[in-house]
């Protein structure tokens, strides 16, 4: 039986995972990579760690035994909003600003000013830091040179895809991510890429996620283990491709992600642009999904584990420990020692500023409520309970814009937690369903077996592939104790939003 991989690029690290062609898991790998923090607010990757990444994560599955020989398609996805910036051979010129990077501030303060409604008209999204047109507009002002150097633009997922195959393109649902393409005309708006200081004959042609975007070369081939010649299938964002790859392919479906970020991404059969959310067509031709997206959210546990469980990792990479610790296990096991409300710990996510519903980057992660008696379990409890806070309050702009909601899918990471699970199901107080694999990789492979003809179409993939893991439904008592902990989780954020945008003044 022949072998569909699908390559995800996620904000923390690259993975892969391998199918079948009937649905059957295979194996899995992954490899985290580096984010630069060199001032306050900034997030750059450097995009040769992500071709190193993969690589070593190729190396990790075939080590697990999976024969790379045998794999007859692949597909990628990525994290959007990341451009990369390459000169006439393609070759990058700076490392990449990240979705999550907040330096350009000013610029949409400018946008929002002068051409907001124009551009929430033609490409549904308002100008906040994580577009990339207000990034382009921060390097126009600060390093003119670079733009001027530009001579093509690809993304995360597009650029790997350039180096496996040789031939450079992307698709529209990655191409909405940039803030300067036009929704209606389903095309690359002239006005707002020179605005952006970029030339539009630096900007990739379209295909669709299932299209082939070529075939792996000698070079690439010798690098990865991959066959020559293999068909890569395009792919998509990391969120359009998780959010299919769920299962969640109808109107009404809802997916919370526990992942590096935090999404609340509802399915509808129309687009409904509004303000304060993200809107992208669905992989499914025809659908949409409206996403509400917290900065931090598995990203916060990774934060605390290299942070308050620093001599734990140490130890566990260094190979002082008879067997590999997760530590990731152990802070939930910590987590589980404290009762709901961590006794009296509050937790937000704002790690890196803050997208849904706030829009604020001055906002800064905080621990309150911390008291002479508070033990290192009641930290690990208040981080999941404030991020599944987080995750509500982006919910409730969806709930203002009366989105209906039939379905709710827990993905990502931090899903796999059966603490956290249970702890978003109550703190939302509905029953969610838990799909297996699910993830933005085991969506990606189905795209590469539907590209190859595998599938009749996406949603036959998904139909013979996904399955459910397990359903949650949420406890009485502890879903009440959590809505009133939610009403004190606002209030704390409302008192300390102007304390931070004083000190940000």
């Amino acid at each position: 039986m022949k072998t569909l991989l699908g390559i995800d690029y996620g904000t923390g690290g690259c993975k892969v995972t391998a199918l079948g062609t009937d649905g059957s898991f295979i194996g899995e790998a992954s490899v985290e990579y580096t984010t630069y923090h060199d001032h306050p607010g900034w997030s750059e990757q450097d995009p040769q760690d992500w071709w190193d990444a993969l690589c070593a994560a190729l190396r990790k599955l075939a080590g697990k035994g999976v024969d790379l020989s045998s794999v007859a398609a692949a597909a990628l996805d990525g994290s959007t909003h990341n451009a990369v910036l390459m000169d006439d051979a393609y070759r990058p010129i700076r490392r990449t600003i990240m979705w999550t990077d907040q330096r350009a501030v000013a610029e949409c303060a400018q946008l929002r000013e002068t051409m907001g409604d124009k551009i929430f008209k033609t490409a549904y999204q308002m100008p906040a830091p994580t577009w990339t047109l207000p990034q382009m507009m921060w390097l126009k002002a600060h390093e003119p040179d670079v733009l001027a150097r530009t001579r093509h633009i690809l993304f995360v997922k597009d650029y790997v895809r350039y180096l496996l195959t040789g031939n450079a393109a992307t698709d529209r649902i990655e191409a909405q991510g940039t803030l300067f393409f036009n929704m209606a005309k389903m095309d690359w708006d002239e006005e707002l890429v020179q605005m952006a200081g970029l030339s539009p004959a630096s900007l990739p042609s379209f295909i669709a996620p299932t299209d082939i975007a070529g075939h792996v070369t000698a070079a690439a081939a010798a690098a990865t283990g991959l066959p020559e010649g293999m068909p890569v299938v395009c792919g998509s964002s990391d969120s359009a491709v998780e959010d299919y790859g769920a299962g969640a392919v109808e109107p009404g479906d809802l997916i919370l992600k526990l992942a590096t970020a935090g999404n609340v991404n509802s399915m509808t059969a129309e687009a409904h642009p509004h303000p304060k959310t993200l809107t992208y067509s669905h992989i499914v031709p025809g659908m949409w999904y409206s996403v509400s997206a917290t900065n931090a959210a598995a990203l916060c546990q990774r934060w605390m584990r290299d942070t308050f469980f620093a001599v734990e990792k140490s130890k566990s990479e260094d190979g002082d420990s008879k067997k590999p610790v997760n530590l990731y296990a152990m802070m939930d096991a910590e987590a589980a020692t404290s009762p709901i409300g961590a006794n009296g710990i509050f937790f937000h996510p704002y790690l890196q500023g803050e997208r849904c519903p706030y829009w604020d980057p001055n906002l800064r992660a905080s621990f309150t409520g911390v008291s002479i008696a508070s033990k290192r379990g009641d930290f690990c409890r208040a981080l999941l309970e404030g991020v599944a806070f987080s995750l509500r309050d982006c919910y409730g702009t969806l709930q203002e814009m009366d989105l209906p909601v039939t379905r709710i899918f827990l993905i990502g990471g931090g899903a796999r937690s059966k603490l956290w699970s249970e702890i978003v199901c109550n703190v939302f107080n509905r029953p969610v369903a838990v799909p297996t694999p699910g993830d933005a990789s085991f969506g990606a492979c189905l795209l590469a077996g539907t590209g190859i003809g595998v599938f009749s179409d996406v949603k036959d993939a998904v139909a013979k592939c996904l399955h459910v893991d397990r359903t949650i439904s949420p406890d009485p008592a502890s879903a009440e104790k959590y809505d009133r902990l939610y009403a004190a989780y606002r209030h704390i954020h409302d008192a300390l939003a102007p304390v931070y945008a004083g000190i940000s003044g």
